[in-house]
C-alpha cells in the first residue's frame, strides 16, 4: 500500500511535469516559411507560445484545423503533409505524399483531409487520425493530360471540390466510400483558374480565370445547372499591367449580399450582387490586390498588394465602399487573418520579420511579435467554417 504522504508527492511531481490545461479557441499558427517551422500563437496576449520545425518547405504553405481545434494538417511545397499537435508544440506525423502540394481541406466530419497537388497533379486524401493513405484521384483532364489542382474546399458530406488549372475544369470528389471515390466533372469552365473561393454557406464555389478575365460559378446546390460564367472581360477597354502576385480568393471576402474580389492586373477591388452575380461596383485601391478579405462582421474590406506596393495596406469600408485608411505596416505584407470575433487583424510582414497586430475598430497598431520571414496566419476558429 502506498502511504498517503508519498502518494500525495508522487501527485505533486506528476502535477508539476504535466503541461498546464488549456483551450485552444484562441490558439494559431504562423509560418516562418524560410526555415521550415511553425510558430503556436494565442490571441488574447498577442503572444508565442511555442514553435514547431522540421516541415520542410513552407514558401506556400497552407494548412486547416482537426474539428477538436487540436491538430494542424499543414501542406508543404515539397509535398509534405505533417501533423502538428498545438498544444504540445510537437509534429506526431509527416508523410512526403507528392512532389508539389498547394493546399488542402478537411472533410465535413473530420476524418479525411485531402492535398491538392502540382507535381503530378490529382488529390490524394488520407485519415486524419492515422495519416494513411486512403484515396489517389489522378487529375487527368478531358484531352487526356495531367493537370494542377488549385482551389480545394470541403463540401458536406465528405466530398471535396476543386479545379483543375491546366485543363480548364472543376471537379467534385465524392469520398462517402473511401475506397470507391465518385467524381463528377465540370469541363470547359474558362482558361486558367488560379484560385477559388467558396461562400461560408457551402453553396458558391467561384474559381477565378487567369486566361479569359472572368469567374466560373458553379451552384453546389444545383449541380444540374453546371458551370455559369460571370464577370466576363470586366478588364474589357483597360489595359491590364504585368500581373506580379497572383490574386487570392480564399479570404472569405463575402461581406452581406455582396462578393468583394481583387481584379488581375488592375489596381481595383470588384464589388459583385450575390443575389444577381453582377458587378456592383468597384474601389480604386493602391495597388494589384493579393487577398481582399472581410472582417467576420462584413463592416470592413481589408487588403494587402502585389509588388511593388506590397508594404501597404488599405481598409474598404463596406457600406460607403471607400478606403478609409492607408498605412505601411511593415515590408511585403503577405497574409492577414482576424481574430475570431474580428475585434483584432494579425498581419505578417516577411521583410520586417515580425508580424503585427492591430485594433479593427481604431485602426491602430496594438502589437508586434517577432518572426523569421512569417507568411500565412491560421487562427483555430478556422476547424468551424467551411471552406477554411
Amino acid at each position: 500500500m502506498i502511504r498517503p504522504l508519498l502518494l500525495s508527492t508522487v501527485l505533486a511531481v506528476l502535477a508539476a511535469c504535466a503541461p498546464p490545461i488549456r483551450g485552444t479557441g484562441d490558439l494559431g499558427l504562423v509560418v516562418e516559411r524560410a526555415d521550415g517551422r511553425l510558430m503556436v500563437v494565442e490571441s488574447t496576449h498577442s503572444t508565442t507560445l511555442a514553435t514547431v520545425a522540421g516541415l520542410g518547405d513552407l514558401s506556400h504553405a497552407a494548412l486547416v484545423y482537426s474539428r477538436d481545434e487540436r491538430f494542424a494538417f499543414v501542406f508543404g511545397r515539397d509535398g509534405g503533409l505533417t501533423k502538428v499537435d498545438i498544444l504540445s508544440g510537437a509534429i506526431v506525423g509527416r508523410v512526403l505524399q507528392s512532389g508539389n502540394s498547394i493546399g488542402g481541406a478537411i472533410s465535413q466530419d473530420g476524418s479525411l483531409v485531402a492535398v491538392a497537388n502540382y507535381t503530378p497533379g490529382g488529390i490524394k486524401v488520407f485519415d486524419t487520425g492515422t495519416l494513411a493513405l486512403v484515396a489517389d484521384i489522378p487529375a487527368l483532364g478531358a484531352d487526356g493530360k495531367p493537370s494542377k489542382v488549385i482551389g480545394i474546399a470541403d463540401l458536406s458530406g465528405r466530398r471535396f471540390i476543386y479545379s483543375l488549372y491546366d485543363a480548364g475544369e472543376i471537379w467534385i470528389a465524392d469520398l462517402a466510400d473511401p475506397k470507391a471515390p465518385v467524381v463528377r466533372k465540370f469541363t470547359g469552365i474558362g482558361k486558367l483558374p488560379y484560385d477559388a473561393l467558396l461562400s461560408g454557406d457551402g453553396r458558391w464555389y467561384l474559381a477565378g480565370l487567369f486566361g479569359e478575365d472572368g469567374i466560373a460559378l458553379l451552384d453546389t446546390w444545383n449541380l444540374d445547372k453546371g458551370v455559369q460564367r460571370i464577370l466576363d472581360h470586366y478588364g474589357k477597354g483597360k489595359e491590364a499591367l504585368p500581373v506580379f502576385k497572383m490574386p487570392h480568393l480564399r479570404g472569405w471576402a463575402v461581406a452581406g449580399n455582396e462578393v468583394w474580389l481583387p481584379a488581375i492586373g488592375h489596381h481595383q477591388v470588384l464589388v459583385v450582387d450575390k443575389s444577381s452575380w453582377t458587378e456592383k461596383a468597384r474601389v480604386e485601391v493602391a495597388g494589384q490586390p493579393v487577398f481582399a478579405m472581410a472582417r467576420p462582421d462584413g463592416r470592413q474590406i481589408w487588403v494587402n498588394f502585389a509588388l511593388p506596393d506590397n508594404g501597404i495596406v488599405q481598409v474598404i469600408d463596406v457600406p460607403s465602399k471607400k478606403v478609409i485608411k492607408t498605412f505601411e505596416p511593415g515590408k511585403a505584407i503577405l497574409h492577414m487573418e482576424f481574430t475570431p470575433r474580428g475585434e483584432r487583424v494579425w498581419l505578417s510582414a516577411r521583410d520586417s520579420d515580425q508580424v503585427v497586430v492591430y485594433d479593427t475598430e481604431t485602426l491602430e497598431k496594438v502589437a508586434e511579435i517577432s518572426a523569421i520571414k512569417p507568411s500565412g496566419i491560421f487562427f483555430t476558429a478556422r476547424a468551424h467554417k467551411t471552406g477554411l
